[in-house]
């Protein structure tokens, strides 16, 4: 009796793999590949609860007609030190400076690029050698008009940023439980449920810098919290003598990648709102009574107009400040 149960058991399981292996076959399949990739979701836009307030200050330079300062974005790096325990790389995103760069594009910035010169160097060498023509080919064997190299082409930044991630803490907070529940007997169904929350926060320091004379014109620094949560059930028992264990569970994390393009995108708002001279989130639809002084938790700043009643170092500590979700004089404009 023990040996036929084992018999099919056996076979069901060699089934059970002939069935799988046919689902992942080595055979191309028609279209020239072995599997269909799954996932059917858009390309869709990345935003932050900050995006709409950087647009709302493109809106508020182009309605003025506000002449914007050059912006050059320089190194944003990433100083935590921090690094996955397999050696697959960084824990935090190596592209801050790009984040920063699409950050000061939302908010009608003008740039110049000074991040990544390689392609300008090599064809400025080429120019320089009249390798480089910008009407190539006119004819066979027969010299292009070579480009010419003049003085004062390149336009220079007013401005450029700089700062880097400097903070990466784990488990600041965490908090769970574990309860079990049954009846002594063996044969009795039993059941579990867990549940664990735990947050972590990120800092960021950037600061703005006066390209002629190299003076810091503005400094400062933010913190996010990213949290994260799971959840599980089991159950147990014994029916009609068989084994039945089921449990299941579920976690979630907040993006930590994302939590950096949102600090770098309300520091941005920051220090676009002082070089635009804008007073706050009320020129996008509403009032918003701030105090004054250009030092607050956050940092401080030299302003570049004189708003420091509505737009100050204290009003940058305001957590619903410029969030779209929670200041009503940005949320739904865009």
């Amino acid at each position: 009796m023990v040996n036929s149960r084992l018999a099919r058991t056996v076979a069901l399981l060699a089934a059970t793999a002939l069935s799988l292996s046919a689902c992942a076959t080595p055979v191309a399949g028609p279209s020239g590949n072995y599997a269909r990739s799954i996932g059917t979701a858009p390309v869709t836009a990345n935003p932050t609860p900050y995006s709409d307030a950087l647009v709302c200050m493109a809106g508020f330079a182009r309605n003025t007609r506000l002449v914007a300062p050059r912006i050059a974005i320089g190194r944003i790096a990433d100083y935590t030190g921090k690094s996955e325990s397999d050696g697959s790389g960084r824990k935090i995103t190596q592209g801050a400076s790009l984040m920063a760069m699409s950050a000061f594009a939302k908010a009608g910035m003008p740039l110049v690029e000074r991040f990544d010169t390689s392609v300008s160097e090599l064809e400025l060498k080429y120019a320089n050698n009249k390798l480089i023509s910008d009407t190539p080919n006119p004819a066979p064997n027969q010299a292009a008009e070579y480009r010419r190299i003049l003085a004062g082409q390149v336009p220079g930044s007013d401005f450029y940023v700089a700062g880097g991630i400097t903070e990466l803490n784990y488990n600041i907070r965490s908090s769970g439980f574990d309860v079990a529940a049954g009846d002594v007997d063996a044969k009795d169904p039993k059941g579990s449920f867990r549940g664990r929350l735990f947050v972590m926060n990120i800092g960021l320091d950037l600061r703005l810098i006066n390209t002629r004379t190299l003076e810091v014109v503005d400094v400062i620094s933010y913190q996010k919290q990213v949290i994260g949560r799971e959840v599980g059930a089991g159950f147990f028992d014994f029916l009609n003598g068989n084994v039945f264990d089921i449990s299941a569970g579920a976690g979630a994390l907040e993006p930590m990648q994302l939590a950096v393009r949102s600090l770098v995108e309300r520091a941005v708002v920051e220090m676009t709102a002082n070089l635009y001279g804008m007073p706050g989130p009320q020129s996008c639809l509403a009032s918003d009574p701030l105090g004054a002084g250009t030092v607050g938790l956050t940092g401080g700043y030299v302003p570049a107009y004189n708003n420091l009643g509505t737009n100050n170092g204290q009003t940058r500590a305001d957590p619903s400040r410029w969030n779209a979700r929670r200041d009503s004089a940005v949320r739904g404009r865009y």
